[in-house]
């Protein structure tokens, strides 16, 4: 084993990008006093929990004020509370309604005698506009260059009684599979690896109840901001897409100049990392404005990225070789050493877990001293890890069980049995939950785990061949 030492080329992209329509702090902060659960989306539109839409005309020139006020609206006197169509701040800013115009397009409100601020007011040049949306002629201007698509071009759902795959089954199992109350809310994104559709699926169900579209099969995918958006890497594209859940459309598509593969979400942060073996890099996106912030260029053909106290980990598969980059000391990349057929890293109390699927044996390094603390047999082909509190938890493909492992002692401390009789393919944790899900690739099966209390809590089976689930808090769906 050998430590080496030096500091990573770390390209920075230009932050003044112009999607990232910033809504000004004052009016940020009228809108979160009287609707704290409003979604101030990183393009500019507001979404109130109603699911209203409002679209923000920027003003060429704010007026100076000393305190944020509303100066009037249509209908007149009314507060934000009462949703009125048009709000005109005392500083120029204006909020205009999306509204129906009872034949299935949206637009918002034709008014006679425009007031100036409408008239002059400019949408952000990079928002992403609401499906179908018409801007009445008298005030066309304030689109400027920005692109209106009438004819929901990117919408992406797929009803699945219209185009139904060809591995699907129409019919529910025979024996009802009852809803957990974890489950509650949530809602399933599943991928195979036979189609490019990702199928949407309501807990405790079998069939998908739709299906989103892709452009080429899916590598990874992964939710954010609360579940309203969903990262898409796909094969032999060079591409990260960005969905919208609550309407199903694409609503962006970074352009990372070679194929991207893992997602890893750095939730703390709002950030995600993204390898591109082939080209040696990890990119970093800002999940608040969804744009590329970094590139880091790394040594080998990164997979298996772990995220864990300011350190990122990753293997080269190529070689078997581990690296760690030091985040916050100025990117500097340390060499953990060589080791057979890593599956799954994890990091705890300055140990890194490194677990080897053909070995069915798991090393303890020493992260400080890169020294062996320990080696121990687990599971048959231990294919994924995951850290609950001071407890890791070792998914092993061949038995389908999980067993658990007292990081304090190094000792196996109990095993979760699937029952499945399967093949276990992945172990994820479900955000902001004690709770985990095991996916089975052979028995099309998706079983949820306690990992506080040590349990299984249930197995469900679908009639998608599952490549792998993502399980998220469920998005009111725009009409």
């Amino acid at each position: 084993m050998r430590k080496f030492l030096f500091i990573l080329l770390v390209l920075l992209i230009s932050c003044t990008n112009a999607f990232a329509a910033k809504i000004p702090a004052e009016v940020k902060t009228y809108i979160l006093k009287d609707f704290p659960q409003a979604d101030i989306r990183f393009d500019g539109v507001i979404i109130l929990p109603d699911n209203t839409i409002y679209l923000p005309l920027y003003p060429s020139l704010f007026s100076d004020i000393t305190e944020l006020k509303i100066k009037e609206t249509h209908p007149a006197n009314q507060n934000l509370k009462q949703e009125p169509d048009v709000v005109i701040f005392n500083n120029d800013f204006v909020l205009l309604k999306v509204l129906s115009d009872g034949e299935g397009h949206r637009t918002v409100l034709h008014m006679v005698n425009p007031p100036l601020q409408v008239r002059t007011g400019l949408l952000p040049q990079d928002m992403l506009v609401p499906s179908g949306l018409i801007i009445p002629e008298n005030i066309k201007g304030i689109i400027g260059n920005l692109k209106i698509d009438t004819k929901s071009e990117d919408m992406i759902r797929v009803e699945n009684k219209d185009s139904y795959e060809d591995f699907l089954s129409e019919s529910e199992p025979s024996v009802q599979q009852q809803l957990i109350p974890q489950l509650k809310n949530k809602i399933l994104f599943i991928t195979t690896n036979y189609s490019k559709n990702i199928q949407v699926v309501e807990p405790a169900k079998a069939v998908p109840s739709y299906s989103l579209a892709q452009k080429s099969i899916p590598i990874d995918v992964k939710a954010v901001n609360d579940g309203k958006f969903l990262l898409v890497t796909t094969y032999d594209r060079p591409f990260v897409d960005i969905i919208s859940v609550a309407d199903s459309r694409f609503i962006k598509q970074v352009n990372l100049t070679s194929n991207p593969e893992e997602i890893l979400i750095d939730r703390e942060n709002n950030k995600a990392y993204i390898t591109s073996p082939t080209a040696s890099t990890i990119f970093v996106l800002d999940l608040n404005t969804m744009s590329l912030v970094q590139k880091i260029k790394i040594n080998g053909y990164c997979e298996n990225l772990l995220l864990k106290d300011d350190k990122l980990f990753y293997v080269d598969k190529l070689k078997n070789e581990i690296w760690a980059i030091e985040l916050k000391k100025g990117y500097e990349l340390k060499d953990i050493g060589l080791f057979p057929n890593v599956s799954a890293l994890a990091f705890c109390d300055n140990k890194l877990y490194i677990a080897s699927r053909t070995k069915s044996r798991i090393a303890v390094i020493d992260y400080t001293t890169l020294g062996l603390i320990n080696e121990f047999t687990t599971v048959n082909k231990p294919l994924a890890m995951l850290l609950h509190d001071k407890t890791l938890f070792v998914l092993g493909a061949q038995n389908n069980i999980v067993q658990k492992i007292n990081t304090g002692n190094d000792n196996i401390c109990g095993t979760i049995e699937m029952n499945t009789e399967g093949f276990s393919s992945g172990l994820h944790r479900i955000d902001d939950s004690n709770l985990a899900v095991v996916t089975d690739l052979k028995k099309n099966a998706y079983s949820v785990i306690d990992l506080a209390k040590g349990k299984l809590l249930k197995t469900y089976y679908v009639n998608v061949p599952i490549k792998d689930v993502i399980i998220t808090d469920k998005v009111d769906l725009f009409d």
